[in-house]
């Protein structure tokens, strides 16, 4: 085990895949991650449902790969028409929550971007849900008393 959050969500281990066996292997995924970097930080934004700082993402809609959702996340989260990089897969024991009110296993596909320093204002320009991800900012600048996502952060040690 990697890492678990005050729910008792845990990240079970980030497994080295191709993009088309983790398709083939481990379908459904159930949720596209995108770790963005920025120079030497990571690119966070605040969840206003969750009230806590996270990497980007969503689930797949209805027939879309995960790169196809991660494509329309990015564009939605953070105004940006990417070619994410595939990093590999994320197995996850999840607790009841929204989604189900049972602890299951999942797997999330984790994709990476890096991108100039000069981009935060662009980003914040262009982003268009504003309403889940109330605002962005850099891992380094966030303040020690507000909560970061602790599977999140993990991720981001695996680009």
């Amino acid at each position: 085990m990697l890492a678990t959050d005050q729910f008792g969500n845990k990240l079970l281990k980030f497994i080295k895949i191709s993009e088309d066996e983790a398709a083939l292997q481990f379908s459904p995924i159930t949720v596209c991650l995108l770790i963005v970097k920025i120079g030497n930080d990571y690119l966070m934004g605040f969840n206003h449902w969750r009230k806590a700082w996270e990497i980007f993402g969503g689930c797949p809609e209805e027939n879309e790969t995960m790169r196809e959702a991660m494509i329309r996340e990015a564009k939605e989260e953070l105004g940006i028409d990417c070619i994410p990089e595939w990093l590999g897969l994320a197995h996850f024991e999840m607790q009841p929550d929204y989604f189900s009110n049972a602890v299951r296993e999942e797997y999330g596909a984790i994709f990476g971007i890096s991108l100039a320093e000069d981009c935060l204002e662009q980003i914040e320009k262009l982003r268009i849900d504003k309403e889940e991800i109330e605002k962005i900012a850099l891992l380094k600048k966030i303040s020690s008393n507000e909560e970061i996502r602790t599977l999140d952060r993990k991720l981001t040690e695996f680009y």
